[in-house]
């Protein structure tokens, strides 16, 4: 794979499994996020066509130093992973205004700032591809208790959308994808904000990291602007989307 793909949120889960993957396949990956020991790890392990550099994408200008640096270093980018994502753990009742705002700026802000950084450089070129990773949870009221997260990820669902329409006819050659996983056992929940989170590496029916991080290799490989990282992700939102009033009566009985 002749790409240079940079990933946010590359420093463990999917971001970690998604570079490994993509550098196996030849790809050069410019890896981002906060934690440099782990990203510098990273790097190493995949070898001379991977570059780690040390991001935090809620300042926008780490986000654009992200983006100058990959280019002065390979000369392009052809694909930008907006993944960095953190969750929380609280009910709609006792969320506060800092709850809200962490979740807004991780999750929301932290993808217009990848778009933003990386669009212009797109443009000039009508190529490349913007990635952004989302969550079941945004389409169906799967755990109310992830509510702001998923919330949130509803607008990121809504923002890529329209940037793929803004972009359909101005820049054709321009590939904009929404990428839903579901469940996957990571060290997500663990990383969460609020109280009584639960390892995802623990829980039953948790999708392995390799395969949800592999649905964002085959979309890089043949771009398309929705995919499910799996069937059975697919069908329970379809499910929803079908019979809502039914769903959701199960899901509230399975919380008593």
């Amino acid at each position: 794979m002749n790409k240079v793909v940079v990933v946010t949120g590359a420093s463990g889960g999917i971001g970690a499994e998604l570079a490994r993957q993509l550098g196996a396949r030849g790809a050069t990956v410019v890896l981002a996020a906060r934690r440099r020991d782990r990203l510098d790890a990273l790097a190493r392990e995949i070898g001379a066509h991977a570059l780690a550099v040390v991001t935090d994408v809620t300042r926008k200008s780490d986000v654009e130093q992200l983006a100058r640096t990959a280019i002065e270093r390979f000369g392009r980018i052809d694909v930008w992973v907006n993944n960095a994502g953190r969750g929380i753990s609280c009910s709609v009742a006792d969320l506060g205004d800092e709850e809200l705002d962490a979740m807004w700026s991780i999750n929301m802000k932290s993808v217009v700032h990848g778009i933003q950084a990386v669009l212009p450089h797109f443009k000039a070129r009508n190529a490349g591809q913007i990635i952004n990773v989302s969550t079941a949870l945004s389409k169906a009221p799967g755990a109310p208790v992830r509510v702001a997260y998923a919330a949130v990820k509803a607008a990121v669902n809504l923002l890529t959308a329209s940037l793929r329409v803004e972009l359909k006819t101005t820049h054709p050659g321009i590939h904009v994808t929404l990428l839903v996983p579901g469940l996957v056992a990571t060290e997500f929940g663990i990383n969460s904000l609020g109280s009584g989170n639960v390892d995802n590496r623990t829980l039953t029916g948790a999708q392995p990291v390799e395969d949800a991080a592999r649905a964002i290799v085959e979309v890089i490989e043949a771009p398309r602007s929705e995919v499910y990282t799996s069937a059975r992700v697919a069908e329970g939102v379809a499910r929803y989307l079908r019979e809502p009033d039914v769903v959701e009566s199960e899901l509230a009985a399975r919380r008593h």
